[in-house]
């Protein structure tokens, strides 16, 4: 990943990183972000912005909610996207992302795209955002947290989630994407071409990619 996404070895905080077969909401997983001197980093974020809520009948707090996905069309209107859009955009590395279709049971279907190797690589555009407070059982802690970016979808995913797909981004568009102005950046949020896509794998139960994540 150091090589893929030009990490310097002394900004990978990530050390020797297994793959994942799959990651989960609140579960950890690697993104790159920018330093303030330009460089790229690399670490582990939790993945969903923390949105601690308080009790209606009590009014304490309580166990915080874990935002994924952060709207294409709310990242410049939403005072809880947009300074994270502004100032701190990532890349979430992967090998396919995954969209359930239906219910009960529903059809797991995993997407990647087309290029050298059985599984390779991609990067998703993201943001990401400091936390730190009472988090999985009132636990105190600090973290960086991320959130994948969320567009309309092609051709290929839209039968399976009609709705929305992550905005994967074109290799040539990385720099752009962490270090171009907000217009800039946010010219880079459109479905991905459906003909450079391919479908890995679909079936019942199958929550984890068996080819893994990056």
């Amino acid at each position: 990943m150091r090589q893929l996404f030009a990490v310097d070895a002394a900004q990978d905080a990530l050390g020797n990183a297994e793959p994942l077969p799959a990651i989960f909401p609140k579960g950890m997983s690697p993104i790159i972000g920018l330093a303030a001197d330009g460089s790229r980093w690399m670490a582990q974020a939790h993945w969903g912005f923390v949105m601690p809520p308080v009790s209606k009948k009590t009014g304490k707090p309580i166990q915080p909610k874990a935002v994924n996905n952060a709207r294409d069309d709310k990242l410049r209107t939403s005072g809880f996207w947009r300074k994270s859009f502004e100032e701190r955009r990532c890349l979430i590395p992967a090998t396919s992302f995954c969209e359930a279709k239906g219910h009960n049971p529903a059809t797991y279907v995993w997407f990647g795209v087309t290029a050298q190797g059985a599984r390779p690589p991609f990067a998703l555009a993201g943001v990401w955002r400091s936390y730190k407070g009472n988090y999985g059982g009132g636990e105190l802690r600090e973290m960086i947290t991320s959130s994948m970016v969320t567009s309309t979808p092609n051709a290929l995913v839209k039968d399976t989630h009609p709705d929305r797909m992550p905005v994967i981004l074109h290799p040539e568009d990385y720099t752009q994407w962490l270090t171009g102005t907000p217009n800039e950046a946010f010219a880079l949020l459109r479905p991905f071409p459906a003909d450079r896509m391919v479908i890995h794998q679909s079936g019942e139960g199958l929550k984890s990619d068996h080819g893994g994540l990056t």
